[in-house]
């Protein structure tokens, strides 16, 4: 029998001394929120800067000759599009049905090496299926436990990251891989910090990805280095909070093997010009006939929070859909929803949710319900 035991982050014990409350995600035992709570964590990144330990990513290496052009036969988004030293959102949708096996970063290394990040619980799977895929001479390396990787989001992250002397300033969807000295003298030399301008918040921002052993000095001299700029710790509640203000969706619940990227409006993730990628045929004929659902934004026109698997109606009577996430938004102080309704509901129109056997009115709206700072300069 498999050991179910969650999987801790190298910087559990730092956590631990803050205070921190955990909770299992993804088979990780990973901090859900501080002391300080999970508005003042979420309010923290949107008007200053905030820690998050999301070392519980997937971290799987595809190298070898023609490792890119193997990886473009399969994930949906079209690697040609970047080039080294870029990263790209794609998708891994079944063959099968077109439904979504997973959402994962790849961070464009050279033509032979490509990092892929999937989510936690779904790393065993995307590594599955592409090491069977995968032709001669290419592997696939799972490097889950050997990482640490850190987000630093907010307006205030470049001054935080350039103040533990890693580079700062390069493009969204960008990355540089640099050196960075631990200081304990045990440090590999040749070791690299690949220095990431992406993020799940909306915010400007960067995630570090380092060796695991880095991880303790590493998350030491961000803290030091951010105390001057008010950097606070966050956990997964305000990673939550943050990135449904962004309509950003989580796996799991927006997005799942039963749901394709048309009715997810991740269309944008998809290469539709591409000769091959997986589930590429059932997703051109779902785009040319129409899917018959889509995942829309609501808003609460009253003081009601919605939550995952409450129903949509129209007009009390009609049914379409559900909640797929939702929570209270601590920057519009207000309900606000991702949900899976028919496609016949057009934006702006009201709809009720069944709040707790309540019927509550909500605005069918296009994410993001806040505007995204992300690409700012």
């Amino acid at each position: 029998m498999a050991d179910a035991t969650p999987l801790q982050s190298p910087l559990h014990d730092r956590h631990e001394a803050l205070g921190a409350k955990f909770s299992e995600f993804g088979g990780w035992l990973m901090p859900l929120e501080y002391p300080t709570g999970v508005v003042k964590e979420h309010t923290a990144v949107r008007s200053g800067v905030g820690i998050f330990d999301v070392s519980h990513l997937g971290k799987l290496v595809v190298r070898g000759p023609g490792a890119v052009e193997f990886l473009n036969s399969t994930l949906s988004n079209d690697l040609h599009r970047i080039g080294p030293g870029r990263a790209q959102y794609s998708l891994v949708l079944d063959d099968e049905t077109g439904g979504i096996v997973d959402d994962v970063f790849t961070y464009y290394r050279d033509d032979e090496h490509v990092l892929v990040v999937p989510n936690a619980s779904n790393n065993e799977e995307v590594r599955r299926r592409l090491v069977a895929a995968a032709p001669e001479g290419v592997e696939v390396v799972d490097h889950h436990r050997d990482y640490v990787v850190l987000a630093i989001q907010g307006t205030k992250a470049d001054e935080v990251v350039a103040a533990v002397g890693l580079p700062v300033g390069h493009d969204y969807l960008t990355f540089v891989e640099a050196p960075w000295e631990a200081g304990d003298g045990d440090a590999d030399p040749d070791a690299r910090v690949i220095v990431c301008r992406t993020g799940y918040t909306g915010e400007r921002g960067y995630e570090l990805i380092a060796p695991s052993s880095f991880a303790p000095a590493l998350w030491d001299a961000l803290m030091a280095a951010g105390a001057p700029h008010g950097l606070v710790p966050a956990g997964l509640g305000a990673r939550d909070t943050l990135r449904t203000e962004m309509g950003y969706p989580l796996h799991g619940q927006d997005i799942s093997p039963d749901i394709t990227p048309n009715e997810a409006r991740l269309g944008w993730a998809v290469g539709w010009k591409k000769e091959a990628f997986w589930g590429r045929d059932k997703v051109l004929a779902e785009r040319e006939s129409g899917p018959r659902r889509r995942l829309v934004g609501l808003v609460s026109t009253g003081r009601a929070i919605p939550r995952p698997h409450m129903s949509v109606r129209l007009l009390r009577d009609v049914p379409l859909g559900e909640v797929t996430s939702g929570t209270f938004s601590p920057t519009l102080r207000k309900g606000i929803a991702l949900a899976l309704v028919a496609t016949a509901v057009d934006d702006g129109a009201e709809v009720m949710v069944d709040v707790r056997g309540r019927p509550e009115v909500f605005q069918v709206t296009k994410p993001p319900f806040v505007q995204p700072s992300v690409r700012q300069d």
